[in-house]
């Protein structure tokens, strides 16, 4: 084929001019062009990406006090529980009691009201520990995932790392002497250990938590909604409780 019909074939096809000397791929664009940058022209490099629980960490370590933190959880939307969920359940009782518990997370009636275990299982929950003459005002409670997962879903691992990264915060400005996690999932992420409840609870670890000035006592139990419905469970439960009550003696309320 000479140059003539080659070039009538271009027209043909489309081609109505010339653009470079080679074919550009244009699935390869992008390469293409930065190779057409003179050396002598610094490129910038990409920013990094930032993923959301990098950018929980960050926005945790930010908050200055219980209510910026509230505010700082409360404006996040980067966890996908945050865009299903009716409120985000932060906390409630006593800040300054100096004894923390730790549960799961949200279901439906806490989702609703915006405070941790007010269903069937916080009512429990106030029943034990009543037993061993604890009221609310006696300690603080709260929650692993501060968001109720979908039906509530067990968390993805994800949804995890950013619960555990505003917990971190949330105990560093509590400042606890002692915390007490209630069912399997809190008991492993702060204790780092992968047993199961009924392995870890009743026996005493120490918990190291970045903002805490020194290492606090930490005692896994079991979960409230579980001991309810266990028969055998109550006497386990109730054996923590007595071990937490004779701390509380032996060490005081931990309030200040």
């Amino acid at each position: 084929m000479d140059m003539l019909a080659a070039l009538a074939l271009q027209i043909e096809w489309g081609a109505d001019e010339a653009i470079d000397v080679v074919p550009v791929d244009r699935m390869r664009a992008p390469v293409a062009l930065a190779a057409r940058v003179p050396p002598s022209m610094p490129q910038a490099a990409p920013a990094p990406a930032v993923g959301p629980v990098v950018r929980a960490r960050d926005v945790a370590a930010a908050a200055t006090s219980l209510e910026s933190l509230c505010a700082a959880m409360a404006g996040f939307s980067e966890c996908p529980l945050a865009t299903t969920a009716t409120n985000l359940v932060f906390g409630a009782g006593n800040p300054a009691a100096g004894l923390v518990l730790v549960g799961e997370a949200p279901g439906a009636e806490e989702d609703l009201a915006g405070v941790p275990f007010v269903g069937e299982a916080g009512k429990f929950l106030d029943r034990m520990f009543a037993s061993i003459g604890l009221t609310r005002t006696d300690f603080w409670v709260t929650n692993l995932i501060p968001w109720r997962p979908p039906g509530n879903r067990p968390p993805a691992d994800t949804e995890v790392q950013i619960g555990l990264a505003f917990l971190h915060r949330h105990l560093a400005l509590l400042r606890p002497r002692l915390v007490v996690t209630l069912g399997t999932l809190p008991a492993r992420c702060l204790t780092g250990r992968e047993d199961g409840i009924r392995r870890l609870r009743g026996r005493w670890q120490t918990l190291s938590v970045e903002g805490l000035p020194a290492p606090v006592r930490l005692l896994p139990m079991l979960h409230p909604a579980y001991v309810q419905q266990t028969n055998g469970a109550k006497k386990e439960a109730w054996a923590d409780l007595l071990a937490l009550r004779r701390h509380l003696d032996s060490n005081g309320s931990g309030s200040d």
